[in-house]
């Protein structure tokens, strides 16, 4: 099981201010169609919220799809989201129902969708606007009656930024955004969490392991970079291996050294290095134009195919300020 198997288990979602804001917030959109996007670090429990909004529905009797568009080849993906017809290419020999009709009715979740290409963006917003689509050889329409939650890790406004990502879809998408923050902003959960882990793995493994104080300790002091899975993983190690809290307690003296040698070793966390890159790049390409244009925010916007809000919010959170001599507008 993985931590979607916690979905509407406490404490996840009443185990911090943090994360009930978050339930108040799931029980308010629940009950309704609007568009849910979900966005945080890998591991911080997007899934469960995800969920957890599908269990609160008026669909709660019908399907929950959950569909990695990361996972899945570019080439494949718009045949598993939307199916195929016989004879639609090689090896199609058969009629396939997409992932959309599987959820008909119920709830399709697309875990990563700022990895879908840019073909696939335009049909799925025709999907979103229309609730309607051909699969994949056909010409007859399908008509779906389904809501839609999204996840993401990355960073949608920069890809819009570069023009990798659909400003329109994104606004479709983004009809109620929910922001789960990394586990070492809401350490209070933690203690609750591993309480709920250990119980669980201790059925599982037919075990009737016990943590010692020092280890509780530790567990909540520690920075979970691995968010809500990471925890997982140790308290399953914990459970199942007579040394694992010698193992937990390596893990906590590599954290307490871990800032001394990542800045020397970025390799060791290649998603973090990406983000930054990514971030540089986004704020030379926002610098570069603004200087072209004068610092003319609405043709930069225009230029950069974002809203003007969007803009506006970028420059305050990269902390932009034009020179002296240029007007705003």
């Amino acid at each position: 099981m993985g931590i979607e198997d916690l979905a509407l288990q406490e404490p996840l979602l009443d185990g911090s201010r943090q994360m009930r804001a978050i339930q108040a917030v799931v029980a308010s959109v629940a009950d309704t169609d609007a568009t849910v996007l979900i966005r945080g670090e890998s591991g911080v429990g997007k899934d469960v919220v995800a969920r957890t909004i599908h269990a609160a529905s008026s669909r709660r009797d019908r399907q929950f799809v959950k569909v990695n568009c990361a996972a899945i080849p570019p080439g494949l993906l718009e045949s598993e989201l939307f199916g195929h017809e016989r004879g639609a290419f090689t090896g199609a020999h058969r009629r396939k129902l997409g992932q959309f009709e599987m959820a008909n009715r119920g709830t399709i979740y697309l875990d990563e969708v700022g990895e879908l290409p840019p073909a696939l963006q335009a049909k799925l917003l025709h999907v979103l606007q229309d609730l309607r689509f051909c699969r994949v050889g056909g010409y007859g329409l399908v008509d779906v009656d389904v809501r839609v939650i999204s996840a993401t890790n990355g960073n949608l406004e920069a890809a819009m930024a570069r023009g990798q990502f659909r400003q329109d879809l994104y606004y479709r998408l983004n009809v109620v955004e929910i922001l789960v923050p990394p586990l070492r902003e809401r350490s209070e959960e933690i203690p609750l969490l591993a309480s709920a882990l250990l119980a669980r793995f201790n059925r599982q493994y037919g075990r009737t392991k016990e943590l010692s104080p020092e280890t509780a300790a530790r567990l909540t002091a520690y920075s979970w970079p691995g968010n809500v899975r990471e925890l997982e993983n140790v308290m399953r190690r914990l459970v199942v291996l007579p040394d694992g809290e010698q193992a937990f307690e390596t893990l906590v003296a590599h954290d307490r050294n871990g800032h001394a040698w990542a800045a020397h070793a970025p390799a060791h966390n290649l998603k973090h290095v990406a983000r930054r890159a990514a971030g540089e790049a986004e704020r030379r390409a926002i610098v570069e134009v603004l200087e072209r244009v004068g610092w003319n925010r609405t043709e930069a916007a225009r230029i950069l195919k974002v809203s003007y809000k969007t803009l506006l919010n970028k420059i305050a959170e990269l902390r932009l300020a034009p020179p002296p001599t240029a007007r705003a507008h």
